[in-house]
């Protein structure tokens, strides 16, 4: 997808800034997505004028809207849905803590309409099953199989959801290189999202945060993008945190490290921002930034970027406006929050990942474009990075527990926000909000619920099992807010993509391949290497890459193919298969693979070849290797995972179902999160798509029209319909 902007923005700067191999993706190891900026001061020119035209052709556009609206929901069984995902949340413990009468909201949704464990995708993994749900399709229909794609042609990874690349054109003048044509921004989900079929049929919808929703793609709405939306410096996230310990100076995963030397109470550093694209030689821009510490007063004053920011020690700042000056009088802005963590007998601080600032977007996060704006204006700044909660800033120490709590349920509370004004605006048509807080806490606080797993063992014990339980709770009262604010009628769903199992034992499927001959090393190497460094192609079958997917090393598709296409690679994969499948671990007793599935036994998208040709589904306790996930080899097939990133679903989907909540009565026997768009399609009185695998939830007498059917006892969605209808419906009956 190319940049919604006329060619006026051509000329504005561009770059293509790419994090190095190896940065993190959130807490699943992996590439940055790239960036790409523009001149601030030509979108908003362009900004302007067309929010200039939508105020003076709003009279007509209303009053168009008003009679095509009435033609939009004749048809419709309610006039809104609403649609709260909660990401990762486990029916396991959605159904114990209403056993325990923990969630009043949610067991009187479920008593007033319906609840069942839903059917994730394979592979169980954010991106897939999200994309599912909007698309209605399986994965080799929308092209999404991980969070990671690999790149046949290099073995390297890419980022599965958006790729972003420099200008085809540019003329270099002395020590810049100015961009005479747009960057690549491209989002590789394919097949049609169900908002926008609604749009197409004249139905607004507001959709916030969903994943893989970046780039933001053009449709008869308002969107925020969610998971797989890039940091300032292209990353999924990288955190900066600055130490004069020298215990702890160490390289972090996922964050920048930078040591510093306190001289006379003060610090001299600077914070690490995104490449500078606009030169020949791209080097990272850097904000200079002096420290001065008050240990008595217990606060630290921090001046960077213009501003000077009086940091008391162990609180949070505010969202704080950085810009950062490529050259030519351009400026690329940025927010991010800060956080001293210690003033003595060392100095400490945290940085939250540089945020692309939502009221001068440097490149498109929201449709419309403006639409990012309008929400910072309305509601003050907020996070846009897509992975928002620093998991590995926990796992690598640079946030303690109660901190990684403190900035997740901030996070939460701006996307709260967002919600309830989306419900106020959006009194017709569809909502849709996903909040990731449930997944990020699971990830981070499963190992609380285990007391025997490796990583409470190992790691920091400060928060406790009331974590989860507290997470829920206010899940509950959450929902129970959101219902008071929507209008009477509508029709709501709350539903998760996945659930959560504990992470006790990492597999290295490389390792595992290496042994069994199906993987070999350049002369001498130890296979440490990321990104398969080590590994000697020429003489390799298959490998693994990502959170559950076996490549074939095949001829003709792989640079350095070895294994013929059709029968032989069949026979390979079947062998694999055989193998794999009741993999056991032997010093944990365990079996650590469930099933292998083929990809041709599964997928039956045009898509299917750009699938893993087998995904791994994992056991209970068991998951992908941090190493095995970056193409790197451990010693050991089998490791403990010490991490606090303790519980996780990229496993065996049969073990990880969903959840779904309606206030209607829906069919409830296997739900597939597929069902979810037809569905609400059928609610606004639309045809399912034949693109769209699953089918929609409502029963017969459900779907009927209100008051059209004979039935004696009244349907769900007459009760559910909006109160001004039944009361038409009632007169044009006496008439």
């Amino acid at each position: 997808m190319s940049l919604p902007l006329p060619r006026l923005t051509r000329f504005a700067l561009f770059g293509a800034l790419f994090a190095a191999a190896g940065a993190p993706l959130a807490a699943y190891i992996g590439p940055g997505a790239g960036f790409a900026f523009l001149s601030s001061f030509l979108v908003f020119f362009v900004a302007f004028f067309l929010a200039l035209f939508s105020f003076l052709a709003w009279p007509f556009r209303a009053l168009w809207r008003l009679v095509r609206g009435k033609r939009a929901y004749k048809k419709s069984l309610t006039e809104q849905v609403v649609l709260i995902g909660l990401d990762g949340l486990s029916p396991d413990l959605a159904e114990k803590f209403m056993a325990q009468g923990k969630l009043p909201n949610l067991t009187a949704l479920k008593a007033e309409g319906s609840y069942a464990r839903l059917r994730t995708t394979t592979p169980a993994i954010s991106p897939v099953a999200w994309s599912s749900f909007m698309t209605g399709s399986e994965p080799s229909k929308h092209n999404i199989f991980d969070f990671l794609s690999r790149d046949p042609r290099t073995y390297l990874p890419d980022l599965s959801s958006a790729r972003i690349g420099g200008p085809r054109r540019a003329l270099n003048i002395g020590r810049y290189r100015i961009p005479l044509s747009k960057p690549e921004i491209r989002g590789l989900r394919k097949s049609v999202p169900f908002w926008k079929i609604l749009g197409e049929n004249d139905i607004f919808g507001t959709i916030l945060r969903v994943p893989i929703t970046f780039p933001p793609e053009k449709f008869k709405g308002h969107l925020l993008s969610g998971m797989c939306a890039p940091d300032l410096k292209g990353s999924q996230g990288t955190f900066s945190f600055f130490t004069s310990d020298p215990a702890k100076t160490a390289k972090a995963e996922g964050g920048i490290v930078v040591p510093v030397e306190v001289k006379d109470g003060r610090v001299e550093t600077y914070l690490s921002g995104p490449e500078n694209s606009l030169l020949r030689k791209p080097v990272e821009m850097r904000l200079p930034m002096r420290i001065r510490l008050d240990k008595e007063a217990g606060r630290a004053t921090v001046e960077v970027s213009g501003r000077m920011l009086a940091l008391k020690k162990g609180e949070f700042s505010p969202w704080i406006r950085l810009t950062f000056r490529p050259g030519l009088g351009m400026k690329i802005r940025a927010t991010a929050k800060f956080l001293v963590r210690s003033l003595e007998p060392h100095f400490e601080m945290y940085v939250t990942p540089l945020n692309i600032d939502p009221e001068k977007p440097a490149l498109p996060i929201s449709h419309p474009f403006i639409y990012a704006v309008y929400l910072a204006k309305l509601l003050g700044s907020y996070i846009t990075l897509g992975e928002a909660n620093d998991t590995w800033a926990l796992n690598e120490g640079a946030l303690d527990e109660a901190q990684f709590l403190e900035l997740t349920y901030a996070n939460h509370r701006e996307w709260e926000k967002m919600l309830e004004n989306a419900l106020a605006k959006t009194r017709r048509g569809l909502v849709v909000c996903v909040f990731e807080t449930t997944d990020s806490i699971s990830h981070m606080f499963w190992r609380y619920l285990d007391g025997g797993h490796p990583a409470l063992i190992a790691g920091p014990r400060e928060a406790g099992p009331k974590v989860i339980e507290d997470l829920f709770v206010r899940m509950d009262e959450m929902l129970g807010r959101m219902r008071r604010r929507m209008r009477p009628g509508a029709a709501l769903f709350v539903m998760s993509d996945h659930g959560f199992k504990p992470f006790k034992r990492g597999v290295n499927l490389n390792t595992w391949l290496r042994e069994n001959g199906y993987l070999a090393l350049k002369g001498g190497a130890r296979g440490d290497g990321e990104w398969f460094k080590d590994v000697d192609w020429s003489k390799t079958k298959a490998y693994a890459l990502g959170l559950g997917g076996i490549y074939v090393n095949q001829k003709g598709r792989e640079a350095q193919g070895t294994v013929a296409a059709g029968e032989e690679a069949k026979s390979l994969r079947a062998e694999l298969k055989a193998k794999l499948s009741g993999l056991k671990d032997g010093e944990a007793g365990a079996t650590a693979i469930n099933h292998i599935y083929d990809k041709d036994e599964i997928y039956k998208g045009p898509y299917k070849d750009n699938a893993p040709d087998l995904i791994v589904g994992y056991n209970e306790g068991f998951r992908a290797s941090w190493a095995s996930v970056t193409g790197s080899l451990s010693p050991k097939i089998f490791e403990d995972n010490t991490k606090c990133w303790s519980g996780d679903h990229c496993i065996d989907p049969a073990c990880v179902p969903g959840v779904l909540f309606s206030s209607l009565k829906l069919r409830t026997n296997t739900p597939s999160i597929m069902d979810i768009a037809p569905t609400v399609l059928e609610l606004f009185g639309l045809p399912k798509p034949a693109h769209m695998d699953g089918s929609s939830l409502l029963d017969a007498r459900a779907a009927a029209k209100p008051g059209a059917a004979a039935s004696p006892a009244k349907s769900p969605l007459e009760t559910a319909k909006p109160r001004g209808h039944n009361r038409k419906e009632t007169k044009r009956k006496k008439r």
